[in-house]
């Protein structure tokens, strides 16, 4: 057999296995093929946009698609989406090399260690003893570990970083409540009221960052973390509320079981007797100071992600600190902040490439018809799109690359504050519910061993929650962020 034989005999192997490969796929992928195909073919024959904007938009919307429709981790694909734009000669290397320098990458850098910070200090399990000390009943606990919950997250950023720390103590609580019931509905309600008071601040979910960013980039505005906390905070509050009620008269079907007295007395006497240490007390002070630099950003000029980072440098001083640089450092999670600094400098280009401007004319040329388009209508349509985004993409800080630049683009077009628009959409994305895989803080009680909730449980909640978390925003909006000066 000659080699121009084998040669065509190889070509005629590989198309078989692609002809196979291509017959084997299901016809939505078609769908999705011809539609992709035929995108590409409208932006590149788009006088109006130049070659990097081309080049930007086909591979954001590639990055989409793989975030959306695979499994492949989500740093991988916005890393790779950065390094196809550079070799396609869509930018020059900084887009890549200056990604790390965003202050929300230094931000989340430094909340993860301060996390492990409080974590490492006592603070966090010294509040949780009081929840089991303060409570008489299945139902108390439910209320003091809401109470604890929300006052947690203002010092623990991540959502994540909340459950596996509240997770050994609500293992500890499952021992006191007995009853099987019971212990499920407290395994489902802490992760969920863990996600109810993301919204309190401004550091409280990486989302918040990416949107503000975009925001900052795009527009020109921010929101500060005062700010933030003025609109934040009471809707936290009031919504984790709203949810201890509606656990409590759909969940509990049956009368509070009473906690082991003597568990109760025991706890209360460990909490008397160990006095607060010097690692809590220096925990304490640390964190004071920083949310004290926090709240006076707008007076001292230094912003947020510069001053986090110097709380986490104090908590690892070799010294005064209370973990050390080691600790600190493996502490953070380097994955999702490869991810996050990729996938924000693949935002931030949209906006210098001119793609942002671009689609945004192209909107408000199709729009016009409708430029009556009512206050009330675009509060409905944000909050619809926001609150329900988290059945079609699972990973929050995916939602906010997703979906922000297009309610950017969106307010921008109708002429609406652009500052309220990202707000609103934030909020309803920190809507994590309905299936496990919704949030990691959902999953870490759905997969602990010893004691977790049932899916059908967490649907069945967020069947009333989700209407229920739709009408409160619209209620805060009427009412106190537009006396907040929050408004469409």
């Amino acid at each position: 057999m000659n080699a121009v034989t084998r040669m065509e005999r190889r070509k005629s192997t590989s198309f078989q296995l692609f002809k196979g490969y291509m017959f084997s796929l299901p016809n939505y992928a078609y769908i999705l093929l011809s539609l992709f195909i035929v995108f590409c073919f409208a932006v590149l024959y788009a006088s109006s946009l130049n070659y990097d904007g081309k080049v930007t938009l086909i591979v954001f919307a590639i990055a989409m698609t793989l975030w959306i429709t695979t499994k492949l981790p989500a740093g991988y694909v916005a890393l790779g989406a950065l390094l196809l734009i550079i070799l396609l000669r869509g930018s020059d290397t900084s887009l890549l090399y200056e990604s790390f320098s965003l202050e929300i990458v230094w931000l989340m850098i430094g909340a993860f260690v301060i996390g492990e910070a409080i974590k490492v200090s006592g603070f966090a399990n010294r509040m949780m003893e009081a929840v089991i000390s303060r409570s008489t009943n299945s139902n108390g606990v439910l209320f003091y570990m809401m109470a604890a919950l929300s006052l947690l997250s203002i010092f623990i950023p991540s959502t994540s970083g909340r459950a596996a720390i509240t997770l050994p103590v609500v293992k500890e609580l499952a021992n006191v409540i007995k009853d099987k019931k019971q212990i499920q509905i407290l395994a489902l309600f802490v992760p969920t009221i863990i996600l109810m008071t993301t919204s309190a601040t401004l550091i409280g979910a990486g989302s918040h960052l990416i949107g503000v960013e975009l925001l900052e980039k795009a527009t020109g505005k921010t929101i500060s973390y005062l700010q933030w906390l003025i609109w934040g905070l009471p809707f936290a509050v009031f919504i984790s509320l709203v949810t201890y009620l509606v656990v409590r008269f759909l969940l509990v079907k049956k009368s509070s079981i009473p906690l082991s007295s003597a568990e109760i007395k025991n706890q209360s006497m460990r909490l008397k007797k160990r006095k607060m240490t010097k690692d809590e007390k220096r925990a304490l002070m640390i964190i004071g100071m920083l949310v004290l630099l926090w709240l006076t950003e707008g007076l001292h000029g230094y912003d947020i992600g510069l001053i986090t980072i110097i709380g986490a440098l104090a908590f690892m001083s070799p010294k005064f600190g209370l973990i050390s640089w080691k600790q600190g450092i493996e502490a953070v999670s380097w994955n999702l902040i490869l991810f996050v600094s990729a996938a924000t400098a693949l935002g931030i280009n949209l906006v210098d490439t001119g793609v942002v401007k671009w689609i945004e004319t192209s909107i408000f040329q199709l729009i016009t018809s409708f430029s009556d388009f009512s206050t009330w209508g675009m509060l409905c349509f944000i909050l619809v799109v926001s609150i329900t985004s988290h059945l079609y993409i699972t990973s929050h800080t995916t939602r906010a690359i997703v979906f922000i630049p297009g309610l950017i683009l969106l307010s921008t077009s109708f002429g609406f504050n652009t500052t309220a628009v990202l707000f609103l959409g934030l909020v309803g994305m920190n809507y994590c519910l309905t299936f496990p895989v919704s949030s990691k803080a959902l999953l870490v009680y759905f997969e602990a061993e010893e004691m977790h909730y049932q899916a059908k449980d967490l649907m069945k909640l967020s069947m009333v929650l989700m209407p229920v978390y739709f009408i409160s925003m619209l209620l805060f909006y009427f009412t106190y962020w537009e006396w907040t000066g929050l408004s469409l």
